[in-house]
């Protein structure tokens, strides 16, 4: 025995699997594009913290940048005075592409007191 029903049934699961898949892999990306952008964020905290101690300590704008290296080339370090405090602003675009390509730049800031241990 046939059943024509249980066939077409077959078919329309697959069409709607082949529909609904690449909405579920650009959202996949998405995902994991944030997950990246998060943890360059991360690193971008980071690498002001570093250099704001570096520039607290005397050390001079082309030391403090150290810490930037590993960033990527669109890495930039801004120095800025505030009274006691010294503070580092790192700024970079963002490595994952898509975001890049849309103009994702993200930025961190950080302060240290001048002269600090």
């Amino acid at each position: 025995m046939h059943f024509r029903s249980a066939d077409r049934q077959r078919g329309s699961v697959t069409a709607e699997f082949a529909a609904v898949l690449p909405a579920v892999l650009v959202l996949l990306a998405a995902c994991l594009g944030a997950v990246q952008v998060v943890g360059q964020h991360v690193r971008l905290t980071d690498a002001a913290g570093s250099a704001a101690r570096l520039l607290a300590r005397g050390e001079s704008a082309h030391s403090a940048a150290a810490p930037l290296q590993g960033l990527g080339p669109s890495a930039t370090l801004t120095v800025e005075s505030q009274g006691t405090f010294i503070c580092a602003g790192v700024s970079a675009a963002s490595a994952f592409a898509p975001f890049a390509a849309a103009g994702l730049v993200l930025s961190a800031r950080s302060c240290a007191l001048a002269g600090g241990p």
